[in-house]
């Protein structure tokens, strides 16, 4: 059974950073492109960040230059690197493999002005 856990959530202040994780049991991260969404209150969730299997990414512009999608293969981890962050920021983080349709329990990230 494949299940995805994500970790590194919390309160951040405007201006800092946070590194979100995505850890895998059941598959290898390497051989799937994974994507990290959000959810913020009374919202849609969002597409924020994706990488394939290749290592190519994408970000949504409103992440671009301040976000980082990563993967460590040794560990079956996928990162998201969170800097500058802003209140408009604040979510759930999910991370997703589309290719399986599986989400992860998400992860509380609150960001005070």
């Amino acid at each position: 059974q494949v299940q995805l856990l994500e970790s590194g959530g919390g309160l951040a202040q405007a201006g800092g950073s946070l590194r979100l994780s995505c850890s895998a049991s059941g598959t290898t991260l390497s051989n799937h492109g994974v994507a990290w969404y959000r959810q913020a209150p009374g919202k849609q969730r969002e597409l924020v960040a994706t990488i394939t299997t290749g290592a190519f990414v994408a970000y949504v512009d409103s992440v671009k230059g301040r976000f980082t999608i990563s993967r460590d293969s040794a560990k079956n981890i996928i990162y998201l690197q969170m800097n500058n962050l802003k209140p408009e920021d604040s979510a759930v983080y999910y991370c997703r493999l589309p290719s399986l349709e599986i989400w992860g329990q998400g992860t509380l990230v609150p960001v005070s002005s």
